[in-house]
């Protein structure tokens, strides 16, 4: 008869966390298309060379010089010395021109030109360089999706990134773990994660391709429940419980020098220990040294009851500038569909009261 899994101990989630740390080193870089660098985070510095190379206009309009057209204006307009040069938007500077003067700004009369307006060196022109000369990104950068648009104009091709490749599984085929799985996959990707997935313990400690395993499902003491025994039999169960509400019976482990996540096969539980540890152990993972989530500073609604001891999960909806919790402990699908962001009670404290300043999380 196989030993049902026991909790013995629920662990504090800071040490879940230091032990985590203490495990947890960022994979190597690599080199992938910037298009797939989404998420991910840099490894190495990006230089790119001056670009442009010469001085390009950034509007439609005349390329002239500044200095001709000191004091110019409506009622006393300058007489430029030479005609100006129709320019379009992306176009070279002309030789001997340092800005470019909008269409109504001048008055051309046949063959002369007067200004109408002052202008001053550098107006409606990008200068040599401008876009980029030497490093734009720092190492430990996550890229977000406006940094690969500006890489790929810059003919940054193939960044070095942190990409950590994640084996995600289920215990077995079932509507509300694959639910789960659905949204750790998503939340992973975005992160930079590169995901494969598949269902059964077989195939995710068998894996080793992958930097870290996440496995959902299976970590209770009912009699089909066996992932923390599985685990321990192919690697190391370092933690099973949690002092964390919802997903009391997770679990993290390694298997040689990958960390193992196993989340509980509840949605809500799922969510809050892939939210407060998956999240941080694929930053780890990634090396990131820029954490770029920031909670926004609420007033509470109504009270928040709490255990000592435990960490809770509270998802929360924004009124204005009131959070209003909507659930602790159990979290029902509903609420969850309800909430707009979430708080977080240490396991000091015995709750909040309404009216106190909590700091609100994003919502995934």
């Amino acid at each position: 008869m196989t030993a049902i899994q026991t909790i013995s101990r629920l662990t504090p989630l800071a040490e879940v966390r230091a032990l985590l740390a203490a495990g947890t080193r960022p994979v190597p870089a690599r080199a992938v298309p910037v298009a797939e660098a989404v998420g991910c985070t840099l490894a190495e510095p990006v230089a790119v060379r001056a670009r442009p190379v010469a001085a390009l206009a950034l509007q439609d309009g005349w390329a002239l010089r500044a200095e001709d057209t000191l004091g110019a204006g409506g009622y006393a307009p300058a007489l430029l010395p030479q005609m100006p040069v129709r320019i379009e938007a992306g176009a070279t500077m002309p030789p001997d021109t340092d800005c470019v003067a909008p269409f109504d700004a001048l008055r051309i009369n046949g063959d002369t030109a007067e200004a109408l307006m002052s202008l001053a060196v550098g107006d409606g022109m990008l200068p040599a360089g401008g876009d980029g000369n030497g490093e734009v990104l720092a190492a430990g950068a996550r890229l977000r999706p406006a940094d690969i648009a500006v890489l790929s104009a810059l003919g940054v091709a193939t960044p070095a990134v942190r990409k950590p490749r994640l084996r995600i599984a289920i215990v077995r085929d079932d509507p509300i773990l694959a639910a789960a799985m659905q949204f750790v996959c998503a939340d992973a990707a975005r992160r930079g994660g590169e995901i494969e997935t598949s269902v059964g313990l077989t195939d995710a400690f068998a894996d080793d391709r992958s930097d870290a395993i996440i496995l959902i499902g299976g970590t209770g003491s009912g009699r089909n429940d066996e992932s923390v025994t599985a685990l321990a039999r192919t690697g190391r169960a370092a933690v099973h419980g949690i002092a964390l509400a919802p997903g009391e019976t997770a679990a993290l482990g390694f298997v040689g020098t990958r960390p193992v996540l196993l989340l509980p096969g509840r949605v809500d539980a799922a969510l809050a220990v892939w939210l407060l540890l998956g999240r941080d152990m694929l930053d780890r993972l990634a090396g990131l040294e820029e954490i770029k989530e920031t909670p926004e500073a609420l007033t509470l609604a109504r009270k928040i009851a709490s255990t000592v001891g435990l960490t809770e999960f509270v998802p929360v909806r924004r009124r204005g500038g009131e959070a209003e919790p909507l659930a602790t402990r159990y979290l029902p699908l509903s609420i969850l569909l309800r909430a707009d962001g979430y708080v977080v009670v240490p396991p000091e404290s015995e709750g909040s009261s309404a009216g106190t300043s909590v700091r609100v999380w994003p919502w995934p």
